[in-house]
């Protein structure tokens, strides 16, 4: 598995998403097991939120990581309409109890909102001396909004990519990766859909005796300082994800996926899902 420098560690390059966990009961214990099996199996970046099942994901990996916090590079994020100097402390507080720990590895704003950006910075450094983070990021901003930012103390920036999703890299992921901020994909197989039936992808599949997805997550993955966040419940599909992280796609390959999901040729307004 190809490692990542982030917030100062080395993460694995393919990560663990939990959007949609914690939604039904009646899959809290697969949900547990499956990031377990990840952490086993190298996954050991755990991105969640507080939005997510509005806390219930945040519960889901408490339960996964009790006992194995040292073993975990835990991520979460902040809701907009909490990022305030206020607000920001007072949702910290609440997902460091669901997770059941006293330290969140990488805290992230979820996306820009009424707040202005000093008072969440602030917050965030504030909660950072006090030992409730070890380092803060964003998501889902564009380059405009990280020159506003204007910090080197955000340590990435969370954003949708996947094949089919690529405006990033017209102006964003160059931006990013000459000032060497490391670039976190959400739905790097694009929610699972027709990605994943694509016959190119396919094909190329076939050609490396692995699963589209694999693919899709190399593909992500490819270039220095980007790490990708799968979501797994399946324990096959946690297992594929982890060996995707060995997979090397050659030229042709490359140029395949080019033919079929071309490059922005201009610039594009930021994705969001």
């Amino acid at each position: 598995m190809r490692h990542v420098k982030l917030a100062g560690s080395s993460v694995p390059a393919i990560g663990q998403g939990t959007w949609y966990m914690g939604e039904d009961p009646g899959r809290r214990a697969a949900e547990v097991s499956a990031l377990q099996q990840g952490i086993e199996l190298g996954l050991s970046l755990i991105d969640t939120a507080e939005m997510y099942a509005e806390g219930g994901a945040e519960e889901v990996v408490g339960q996964a990581i009790a006992g194995r916090r040292d073993q975990v590079f835990l991520v979460s994020k902040v809701y907009p309409h909490n990022a305030s100097t206020r607000g920001v402390p007072a949702a910290c507080e609440r997902s460091l109890k669901r997770l059941g720990t006293d330290c969140i590895d990488l805290y992230l704003l979820h996306w820009r909102g009424q707040h202005p950006l000093e008072q969440t910075v602030e917050a965030f450094e504030r909660l950072r001396e006090q030992g409730k983070i070890k380092r803060w990021g964003v998501s889902n901003f564009d380059v405009d909004d990280l020159r506003e930012l204007n910090n080197p103390d955000c340590a990435t920036n969370q954003v949708l990519y996947n094949p089919t999703q690529r405006g990033i890299e017209f102006d964003l992921l160059p931006w990013s990766q000459k000032h060497a901020l490391p670039t976190m994909a959400y739905c790097p197989l694009a929610q699972a859909g027709q990605l994943l039936q694509h016959p190119v992808l396919l094909e190329i599949a076939e050609r490396h005796g692995a699963s589209t997805a694999q693919v899709s997550l190399a593909w992500v993955t490819r270039e220095d300082g980007v790490i990708a966040i799968p979501k797994a419940v399946a324990p096959e599909h946690v297992r594929l994800n982890a060996a995707a992280g060995v997979l090397t796609l050659s030229s042709e390959d490359l140029r395949a996926i080019d033919r079929a999901f071309p490059p922005p040729a201009r610039k594009q307004r930021l994705a969001m899902v």
